[in-house]
């Protein structure tokens, strides 16, 4: 891991885990998507996992929840005023002291950045409730581009905008196809951390 200049964060399932936003998250989608389509949540609910599961047959990859919505001629500005509109993330938040002090000592050696598919308003009110608003230098979210990621062209502004080359970037997400294989392909290391247990074991790969 030599020559890391920068950490690339995921948000969602990274920093926290919780079953509760989730849940939040997935009900604001296919209410949304009823609404547009005319069908039931439940019918909303089973359309968006069958386009999950064609968009993971067609590329060999797992499908984002943005992903499929898009298939599915869902305009995600639309869908993200829902979400800012309906979700309340704070109930099922707990500040973590660990994953604070951990992004603090992080944050004296290396640039800290968050890259994630939520939107501005969420992503706020979610790094509020768990303390590390203040973290990171900067905060790309599916507004910036409202391109979901993985996306190449937006992976590519955020390496101009922090001045970084991929090779000095490590990329930190629970999602292997949607927050790390990219990068990886263009060159940056990642660390695959699947619960706040295993994102706490990031330092022994960074001594």
């Amino acid at each position: 891991m030599s020559g890391i200049r920068a950490l690339v964060f995921d948000l969602d399932g990274t920093l926290y885990d919780s079953e509760g936003v989730g849940r939040q998250i997935d009900a604001s989608a296919m209410g949304h998507v009823a609404a547009v389509r005319g069908i039931s949540p439940e019918e909303a609910r089973l359309l968006i996992r069958e386009t999950r599961e064609q968009i993971a047959a067609r590329t060999g990859r797992t499908s984002s929840l943005s992903h499929a919505c898009l298939e599915l001629g869902i305009d995600l500005r639309e869908l993200h005023r829902r979400f800012a509109a309906e979700i309340v993330p704070e109930p099922f938040l707990t500040r973590d002291e660990r994953v604070v002090e951990l992004l603090q000592r992080l944050g004296e050696r290396f640039e800290l950045h968050i890259y994630t598919n939520n939107n501005r308003h969420l992503s706020s009110r979610i790094m509020t409730a768990l303390g590390v608003d203040g973290c990171f230098r900067r905060v790309f979210t599916i507004e910036d581009s409202w391109r979901p990621k993985p996306d190449r062209q937006v992976l590519e502004e955020i390496f101009r905008e922090i001045g970084q080359e991929p090779s000095h970037c490590l990329f930190v997400g629970d999602r292997y196809d949607i927050d790390l294989r990219l990068p990886e392909e263009l060159g940056c290391r990642v660390f695959h951390s699947r619960t706040v247990d295993e994102l706490l074991t990031i330092e022994t790969i960074l001594a």
